[in-house]
């Protein structure tokens, strides 16, 4: 099959690139031809987005039928399977996984009247009194990462609120802001609200740059430098934690397996920590012992769960794992990673033990199922569990709920069997996004608004 020829986009103009990168999938063979936008053509993606951006948000009937045209139509010549094929071959997801996220972005987009009214206050005071949330800048650009396809209703929501939208794709993931694009063109978007920039990194923090706002999803190496910079949302790593505090039993122990591997341990709100006040061998055997079932099937096969890796990924996670393995207690055994016959790497699911809540690999993030255990007393407090974009609590203390709700870096508290990605309309993932976008203005008095 011919590799597919992507190039970038500003408003409804392509712009072939001489500046091309090749996007192997997992399996080694060529899926994407792509043109990547030098810093010149992101320069003038950006002027020519700002000249023409108002902050006049689009018809919101638009974002409903951009959704179902996502989820069920051709768009630019490649069917809802198509895409899906090419999201696994690219990734190393599952057609689970790809189908899961496809729903939630649907989901995401026809909520997106919903979340407003729940993340924001009222604004009716009566007597002429308002108050009006407008967007904070004009432009807003999304840089991501390729670990799943559902961050990129992060970006749409900014053009519902009126922003312009620059989208700097993942290297491995070019195709679902594409299909994206093309659904919200087909439902009615004006033409110019949107660039498409593939690029390097570099590139990336340009346009961060210059956006009025902006998210910026990745590891800590790509997120560092924008944690300190109020108009960027940083989005990674997740390091979610559980505390096990109860006694064991197959439906926590089955409850911890499913979050740290649900879609393939690719989420950043998937498990990679359990602190443990019962006997830490015990969790993580038990732990280890229903992940090491999960089978290694074909990635279109329904039943399939585990993430595919490409060679030469694979070859640097196993070196790390065995350096983790010289400090930590394996309670995996067998193999780190199987390799099959197409060339593609899947790694199995690895529970290590630390002999301290302290330890600095505790809290460790990699892009498959992979959890760490420790002990944990009270003693030992909040302090452990600091550091997680979810937090499970499984404790009767509710002190200790309380304590966690109440620290900064814990961003989300989920208590007893409830899954990390839980949530409806209102619950923020991580702080409140909405109040991100927009700001309150005073309107007194006769207004057309």
């Amino acid at each position: 099959m011919a590799p597919i020829v992507i190039d970038p986009m500003i408003g409804a103009r392509t712009v072939a690139s001489a500046d091309r990168s090749q996007l192997n999938g997992v399996s080694g063979e060529p899926v994407a031809d792509v043109g990547l936008a030098p810093r010149l053509l992101a320069q003038s993606a950006v002027a020519e987005l700002r000249a023409d951006a108002d902050g006049v948000p689009p018809d919101p009937a638009i974002f409903p039928r951009a959704a179902a045209l996502f989820a069920t139509e051709n768009l630019a010549g490649a069917s809802p399977n198509d895409y899906a094929l090419n999201v696994i071959r690219s990734s190393g997801l599952t057609m689970s996984a790809v189908r899961r996220s496809v729903e939630e972005i649907v989901a995401q987009l026809t909520e997106l009247p919903e979340t407003t009214a729940a993340e924001l206050p009222r604004t009716e005071f009566g007597n002429g009194f308002r108050t009006r949330w407008v967007p904070r800048g004009r432009l807003f650009a999304a840089v991501l990462a390729s670990n799943h396809p559902a961050p990129n209703a992060s970006w749409v929501q900014a053009l519902f609120h009126g922003y312009s939208v620059l989208v700097r794709p993942g290297s491995r993931d070019p195709f679902t802001p594409l299909r994206l694009i093309a659904a919200l063109t087909a439902a009615g978007l004006p033409a110019g609200k949107i660039a498409f920039l593939p690029s390097s990194h570099a590139v990336g923090e340009f346009l961060l740059g210059q956006a009025d706002r902006g998210i910026v999803y990745g590891g800590e190496s790509a997120v560092t430098r924008w944690r300190a910079r109020e108009s960027v949302a940083v989005r990674g790593p997740g390091r979610a934690k559980a505390l096990l505090d109860a006694d064991i039993d197959d439906t926590v122990l089955d409850h911890l397996a499913y979050s740290a591997s649900f879609d393939g341990g690719a989420r950043c709100n998937n498990l990679s920590a359990v602190l443990t006040s019962r006997p830490v061998a015990q969790v993580a055997d038990g732990l280890a012992l229903r992940l090491r079932k999960l089978p290694v099937l074909p990635a279109t096969d329904p039943a399939a769960d585990l993430l595919f890796l490409e060679r030469g990924r694979a070859q640097r996670l196993e070196r790390l794992i065995d350096s983790m393995r010289a400090e930590l207690t394996d309670h995996s055994g067998g193999d780190s990673m199987v390799e099959l016959d197409d060339g593609s790497v899947v790694p199995q699911p690895i529970v290590l033990s630390a002999p301290t809540a302290s330890h600095p690999l505790v809290g460790t993030e990699l892009p498959f199922p992979f959890v760490v255990v420790a002990p944990w007393t009270a003693a030992d407090g909040i302090a452990p569990l600091r550091d997680s974009l979810v937090l499970n609590l499984i404790t009767d203390r509710a002190e200790l709920v309380s304590r966690a709700l109440r620290e900064p870096s814990v961003r989300k508290v989920v208590r007893g069997t409830v899954l990390p990605w839980a949530t409806v309309p209102g619950i923020p993932h991580d702080d409140n996004f909405t109040q991100f976008l927009l700001e309150p203005k005073g309107c007194i008095g006769d207004s057309a608004e």
